[in-house]
């Protein structure tokens, strides 16, 4: 059960092309957001579709799968775990979460 702990996840599409960031120590970082839709019918019997956004953090050798086989739209399956962190900005903090990416796989049609 310890593989349990602090674990997430989801099948979903990018919302955005994957961003990458080299550092100067040469690691580099992708970041997306993915997009996981739940549709299910109200009291009224209309149907509603939720969109939930979710910020994705790769580091390391993964990035260069997601640099260059991920686009948005892609439909992909991943597990992570949930990453809060906050920072200060004109006074105000801002809380941000985001799931640190540990497993991918593509999911939907090969591009011809």
């Amino acid at each position: 059960m310890t593989s349990l702990r602090n674990s997430v996840q989801l099948i979903g599409r990018l919302g955005n092309d994957p961003e990458v960031r080299t550092f100067d120590s040469g690691k580099k970082m992708a970041t997306f957001s993915l997009a996981t839709n739940e549709i299910y019918y109200n009291n009224q019997g209309e149907k509603v579709e939720d969109t939930q956004w979710h910020n994705i953090v790769v580091w390391n050798k993964k990035v260069e799968v997601v640099e260059n086989y991920l686009k948005k739209g892609s439909e992909i399956a991943i597990e992570g775990k949930l990453i809060n962190r906050s920072y200060e900005k004109e006074g105000v903090t801002k809380y941000i979460t985001e799931i640190n990416l540990n497993e991918l796989l593509m999911l939907g049609k090969k591009d011809s």
